[in-house]
């Protein structure tokens, strides 16, 4: 039976009941729009969780201080390359050998050997009329003081590291000079004199220092020098040679001794050739810029009967590859038929590509 008391007890609680969960939504909506006054959006979404009643997430265990300011390991230094040379800052005589890594262009490739020039003028003090009275010229004729000259010359190495050594190469030359009395038209221009040289070269690269100078190879060559003609005009010899190349900067020293290959008697048309040519000749270059300029000398180094040569040439840059070429020479056997006549001779012309 219910107590008359009841029910104005349980409209008390009622009462209290509906007065604390308004409270409660009353707080709830308070504290939702204090979370969305705060600025900072971490801050305000932890408070959103929190008023959701959401479990907070842990928060990330914080590395030691040591481990923060540890910084990863330095990578190990690279490895510093050596760069190739430039081929263009080898020296003249290691660029016409190939006696450096970066100079070799390989076998069977045309070079220059010689010197390649053309002078369409050239001055001769006393012409050689001697070889040719009766044949070439009549007698009272003679060879024009001013003619031209070419000289073609090219090299090819036949074998890179030979005997299975890589500083010995083998090369082989050929050089054509040609005298041209291309202004005599009273004996129809003949080419007076050629002069054909084919040459065997072993190259053996050195590498030490004697004198201030720099020993950078040694050749050993076997050379035939003769002008194709034949009875009277015919002039020829065979050579073997040492040539020791040094080098200073920019100047280079050529030394060359030569022996003379005998011939027999009935053979020989120039017996007396060593007496005037000598045994060796000695070349010096020296380069300043595109410029260069080359000195030969040789002599047969007698007290008496005395004979030698000297050769100055002077090349320079006109345009582009193309070079201007000066020569100057005194003395014996500027060819072959003059081998025992002596003469001074002035060129000028152009030059293609320098050599030794």
């Amino acid at each position: 039976m219910m107590n008359k008391y009841d029910t104005p007890g349980r409209f008390l609680l009622a009462l209290l009941g509906a007065g604390l969960l308004g409270h409660a939504q009353a707080a709830s909506i308070a504290d939702w729009e204090g979370c969305s006054s705060i600025p900072a959006d971490v801050d305000r979404l932890v408070c959103y969780d929190r008023v959701s009643g959401r479990a907070q997430p842990e928060a990330a265990p914080v590395p030691p201080a040591d481990s923060q300011s540890a910084s990863p390991p330095a990578p190990p230094p690279a490895v510093a390359q050596a760069e190739p040379a430039d081929p263009g800052l080898l020296s003249a005589l290691s660029r016409h050998w190939e006696l450096d890594d970066e100079a070799k262009q390989g076998a069977f490739l045309f070079r220059p050997h010689r010197p390649n020039y053309f002078l369409p003028i050239k001055y001769s003090n006393s012409p050689n009329n001697t070889p040719f009275q009766g044949t070439l010229i009549q007698p009272d004729l003679g060879l024009d003081k001013l003619e031209t000259e070419l000289q073609l010359s090219f090299k090819i190495k036949g074998m890179e590291g030979v005997f299975g050594h890589d500083n010995a190469d083998l090369w082989f030359g050929y050089t054509i000079t040609s005298f041209w009395q291309a202004y005599n038209d009273t004996i129809s221009s003949p080419f007076r004199e050629t002069n054909y040289e084919p040459e065997m070269i072993l190259t053996y690269r050195t590498d030490f220092e004697i004198a201030g100078f720099r020993s950078r190879f040694i050749n050993l060559g076997m050379l035939h020098q003769s002008n194709g003609r034949s009875e009277g005009l015919s002039r020829s010899w065979n050579r073997v040679y040492a040539q020791f190349g040094f080098e200073r900067d920019n100047l280079a020293l050529l030394i060359r001794p030569w022996h003379r290959i005998p011939e027999g008697a009935d053979d020989d048309d120039n017996p007396d050739i060593e007496d005037y040519l000598g045994h060796g000749d000695l070349q010096v270059v020296y380069r300043k810029g595109r410029n260069a300029y080359s000195l030969l000398l040789r002599n047969n180094f007698k007290s008496t009967d005395n004979h030698g040569a000297v050769k100055l040439n002077w090349s320079f840059p006109l345009y582009g590859r193309l070079k201007g070429y000066v020569q100057y020479f005194n003395g014996y056997g500027e060819s072959l038929i003059d081998y025992n006549h002596s003469q001074q001779s002035f060129g000028v012309g152009v030059s293609l590509t320098e050599g030794m």
